[in-house]
Parts: structure tokens; sequence; C-alpha cells
């Protein structure tokens, strides 16, 4: 998966798998997959003025996630 660095003081970087719907997060704490995250949420997180205010508000305590 092809992660893009995101300009954000807790997110490192964001990739998204459209063909398994699974939003990977780094951030510097660790990488998360979010699982069956539509696009839109992911366009979204992309497009948000702050990636972690959005983050926290449409994707982490939404979306089934594995760490690792």
């Amino acid at each position: 998966m092809h992660m893009q660095p995101v300009n954000s003081s807790n997110l490192e970087a964001v990739g998204y798998d459209s063909s398994s719907s699974t939003l990977r997060i780094r951030f510097h704490s660790g990488t998360y997959d979010y699982h069956g995250v539509p696009a839109s949420i992911y366009q979204g997180l992309m497009n948000a003025s702050s990636k972690g205010e959005y983050h926290h508000a449409f994707i982490k305590n939404a979306f089934r996630f594995t760490k690792f």
C-alpha cells in the first residue's frame, strides 16, 4: 500500500486500499489499519485542514482496527 506523507502533528502518513476498504494511518506512536472504511472517509481525511481532528471525529471510534 502506498503511504502518502501528511502535514499533521499526530499523523505521519496515510494510505488507502480501495479493493479491501482498508485505511492505514501511521502515527508517531504506531501504525493502524482501519477496516471497512469508505473511500469518502479517506478523501475527507486527506482534504481535512486538521487530520488529527478528522481522525478523532470520523474514524477513531467508528471502524474496527488492527495495530501493528
